[in-house]
């Protein structure tokens, strides 16, 4: 089992079946996964726990095959259905310290809008963060306000464990994301509703590393 902090972070890669223009979730992990992605979350919000278990199966088997480490979205039940690596929740999801409990020593990941949920997140287990929105996104309608550059920038400053940012980051405004020290970036627009997945994927890791090789 890898380690959050033995894990390339730089492009996480989040399903959205609403934006992947009728192709399927394997087709669009496939093609990103050829661009670079280098995480993948299965996030299926409206489907039955069924079809959940199905997809993430396949996905599961795909990403085993090719290396990558697959989280899923909220469900503690799916993902240890399927043998996930691990599990990301959010605010109001499975409370983090009973999650950690459950699933033992896979990745445990938690949405953070602010340095105080980041810090408690820590402190009941997280091993990553997802911390945003950046910028407003119509990916998440009901998500937070966004905190900006100098939001991700002070909670970086004050959290040890991996980041990726995320919330309406794109290829115009990943380096300026990366730069704040983040470790990756998280997607779900930039490259699932792109007519060319694979393209889409391989500009933003491109532009990723690049900063971050600066910085190093």
């Amino acid at each position: 089992m890898s380690t959050a902090k033995t894990i390339n972070w730089r492009l996480y890669v989040i399903t959205d079946a609403g934006l992947a223009r009728g192709r399927s979730h394997r087709e669009v992990i496939e093609a990103a996964i050829r661009g670079g992605a280098t995480v993948v979350q299965y996030r299926a919000k409206h489907v039955s726990t069924r079809q959940m278990v199905a997809e993430a199966q396949e996905l599961r088997e795909l990403t085993r095959r090719t290396g990558i480490p697959f989280i899923v979205n909220d469900r503690v039940d799916v993902a240890l259905a399927v043998d996930a690596d691990g599990v990301h929740i959010g605010q109001d999801d499975m409370p983090v310290a009973l999650a950690r409990k459950l699933i033992g020593d896979r990745l445990l990941g938690v949405s953070a809008h602010s340095l105080s949920e980041a810090v408690q997140a820590v402190q009941d287990g997280a091993d990553y963060l997802g911390v945003g929105p950046v910028f407003a996104t119509p990916t998440k309608p009901d998500a937070a306000p966004p905190i900006g550059i100098d939001g991700l920038t002070a909670i970086r400053r004050q959290i040890a464990i991996p980041i990726v940012a995320i919330g309406g980051i794109n290829q115009a405004n990943a380096a300026e994301v990366i730069r704040t020290g983040v470790n990756g970036i998280a997607v779900v627009s930039a490259v699932v509703a792109a007519a060319d997945v694979t393209a889409a994927a391989h500009q933003l890791i491109s532009i990723v590393s690049a900063v971050q090789e600066q910085v190093l």
